[in-house]
């Protein structure tokens, strides 16, 4: 018989032992179960095959299912809807689950620190995260570094896949073969071995070459071009996308590869059928950007011809800048210059661009100082020309250096001292610094080129004799900066007459009115202006402060 020690110790392992089995049976988990699009593709990974061997480990082991959780999203960040929902489900106290599991680490997360801070805060919620065919017991230190092991794998094997991604790409490029989505006008498709290209799509094509004609042109913006092309063939191109099509290089037959590391950037013939000729995509170009530039202070391209002086006047009530726009009446559009601020005042614009020629037809050219001007141009000139023969001769200098480079390069590959690898390497990349250094060595040899200078001059100089007739024959550009040239701080103009704080010093010196030298003795009396010996007409008339 057993003494009564020896049954306390049966009665105390019974109890033991009932309690744990009461335990086991009071497990409750959650599935969750994961798999994008290209893991089901590539590794055969399913739903149906998680699900299945998450419900027999549960059989296997007493555990209760709670809830599954389906998701297709990668695993690179926690940003997944359903695992969103879950976070949101298990904060709730009346949350029964204390276990959810997965297959693989890897269904959990593919980033180690996401993942790290992901299984704290579930630790916090009293839920604690388990892959049943890599199972870790955090209780253990050493399994803190498998745990480590089975998070960095994936991540490692992503991070290096996207690398082999990006070089593959790189390559292609390199090769003449756009990567990505072919633009409008080309569409995708693939050789016999595999390998992909981009061929001519029709009618999208010929809507293409008809805009780089018509925006070469230069008779109407890039924008009245896209909508003319819409409506063409149906089309629906945003302004950004033709924005961004009006830029690329790939329709001229051209690849761009971007810099990388010690390599710069550059552009390869592709092996792609271009649309248009390189002549007329940069005749494009430039016009695009030609149209840029003509803005006003505040950055708005002041493309109206009706309005010269936007951008360059003043409100006389509140000082704020004059806008311009049309207002449509019953038979005709009204032009206006006029305030934003809904202060009230506007002006006819016909009536307004009028007076200000009159203005500048006031501007006499000073005789005296057209031979000096002469002088000090011809003097600068040679100044200019001394500085390019410098920066020319320190060019063709580097030039000589990389060429010898090359020959030694090719010396030593011939003696079996350098590699073919690295001879074709040094080779490219100097051949395309050598290029780069003559293109801006013959730009500036076309700079420097003396055809009758001082006749050049001369003949400049006499163009400014009638600035009235310039400015009334300037197209929009002409007349704005001849407009921000003679008065580049804001103009003010009253109803009556303009006013301007300041005249430009050089043209000071260059023009007087031709109305005002009779009135020069009793100036002091009439006005106050702080541009000494120039006499203003009735039109422009100083500030006073």
């Amino acid at each position: 018989m057993m003494n009564f020690y020896q049954r306390n110790l049966l009665h105390v392992a019974s109890i033991k032992q009932l309690f744990n089995e009461i335990v086991i049976k009071m497990i409750i988990a959650d599935l969750y179960i994961r798999v994008s699009t290209d893991e089901q593709a590539e590794k055969g990974y399913s739903q149906r095959d998680q699900d299945e061997r998450l419900r027999r480990y549960c059989a296997n082991n007493n555990i209760s299912i709670n809830k599954v959780i389906y998701e297709d999203h990668s695993a690179k960040s926690f940003e997944r809807p359903e695992w969103k929902k879950y976070l949101i489900e298990i904060k709730k106290r009346n949350h029964k689950s204390t276990l959810v599991l997965f297959t693989k680490w890897d269904r959990f997360s593919r980033n180690t620190g996401d993942a790290y801070q992901m299984i704290g805060l579930l630790h916090k919620n009293h839920i604690i995260p388990q892959a049943i065919e890599q199972p870790l017991d955090m209780s253990v230190p050493e399994n803190k570094l498998m745990l480590a092991i089975y998070l960095s794998t994936p991540e490692v094997e992503n991070d290096r896949r996207a690398l082999n991604t990006f070089h593959g790409m790189r390559r292609a490029k390199k090769e003449g073969r756009l990567m990505g989505i072919a633009p409008y006008g080309y569409i995708n498709r693939s050789h016999e071995d595999g390998k992909k290209y981009i061929g001519i799509k029709e009618p999208e094509a010929s809507n293409m070459i008809w805009a780089f004609n018509e925006i070469a042109k230069g008779h109407i913006p890039a924008d009245h071009v896209r909508l003319q092309m819409n409506k063409r063939e149906g089309v629906s191109m945003s302004r950004s996308a033709f924005a961004k099509a009006m830029r690329n290089p790939v329709y001229c037959g051209k690849i761009y590869i971007e810099d990388y590391k010690q390599e710069e950037a550059y552009y390869i013939e592709g092996k792609h059928e271009a649309l248009i000729s390189e002549r007329l995509f940069y005749q494009v170009q430039r016009i695009m950007d030609k149209k840029r530039k003509v803005e006003g202070p505040g950055g708005r391209v002041l493309g109206n011809e009706r309005f010269p002086l936007r951008g360059l006047l003043t409100c006389p009530r509140c000082g704020k800048n004059l806008t311009a726009s049309g207002a449509k009446g019953k038979s005709k559009t009204y032009y206006y210059y006029h305030c934003h601020y809904k202060c009230g005042f506007r002006f006819d614009s016909d009536r307004l661009n009028e007076l200000f020629e009159m203005e500048i037809s006031k501007l006499e050219y000073n005789p005296i100082i057209k031979d000096l001007m002469k002088e000090i141009l011809l003097d600068n000139y040679k100044q200019f020309t001394y500085d390019i023969e410098a920066k020319r001769k320190s060019i063709s200098k580097e030039i000589n250096l990389l060429n010898e480079k090359v020959a030694s390069a090719r010396d030593k590959y011939l003696f079996d001292k350098l590699d073919e690898e690295d001879y074709k390497e040094i080779k490219r990349v100097t051949k395309l610094q050598i290029e780069q250094l003559e293109q801006e060595l013959q730009r500036i040899v076309s700079e420097s080129k003396e055809l009758d200078i001082r006749t050049k001059i001369e003949n400049a100089l006499d163009s400014m004799e009638n600035l009235a007739n310039l400015y009334q024959q300037g197209d929009l550009s002409t007349k704005r900066t001849i407009g921000c040239l003679i008065f580049p701080q804001k103009v003010e103009f009253d109803g009556k007459s303009f006013q301007t704080p300041k005249m430009n010093i050089v043209a000071q010196c260059i023009y007087q009115y031709n109305n005002g030298l009779g009135n020069k003795k009793n100036r002091h009396k009439r006005v106050k202006t702080s541009n000494v010996g120039l006499v203003t007409s009735t039109g422009f008339k100083p500030v006073t402060f």
